[in-house]
C-alpha cells in the first residue's frame, strides 16, 4: 500500500498507508484527532531490486520476531530401532 503524507491545522505532518482506491481526502492527526488534509508530495521510488527488499523486510521482521531454532545444525540423529530382534536387522530400509 502507498504512503500518503498528511498535514493538520496545527502544523503536525505524518504519514499514513491506504490502498489506492481507498484514500480519504483527509484524516484524523494522531496527536490532536483533528481532520488532517492530505498533501502533495513526491512518488517514493526506488533502485533496489527483490533480494534486497527480501533483505529489508527479513532484517525489520527478525528485530519482532527473531526466528527460532530448534536444535543443533549438522547433528545426525540415529536410527529409531523398533524392535530388539537381531535377526531384524538384516532385513532391508525403506
Amino acid at each position: 500500500m502507498p504512503l500518503y503524507d498528511f498535514r493538520c491545522p496545527d502544523g503536525t505532518h505524518f504519514e499514513a498507508a491506504f490502498a489506492m482506491a481507498e484514500v480519504p481526502d483527509s484524516a484524523p492527526c494522531p496527536q490532536c484527532r483533528q481532520a488532517a488534509r492530505r498533501q502533495m508530495s513526491s512518488a517514493r521510488l526506488s533502485i533496489g531490486n527483490s533480494a534486497e527488499f527480501k533483505l529489508i523486510d527479513a532484517t525489520k521482521r527478525s528485530a519482532h520476531e527473531p526466528q527460532l531454532v530448534s536444535g543443533r545444525s549438522g547433528a545426525s540423529k540415529k536410527a529409531t530401532r523398533y524392535t530388539g530382534n537381531p535377526l531384524h536387522q538384516k532385513l532391508p530400509r525403506p
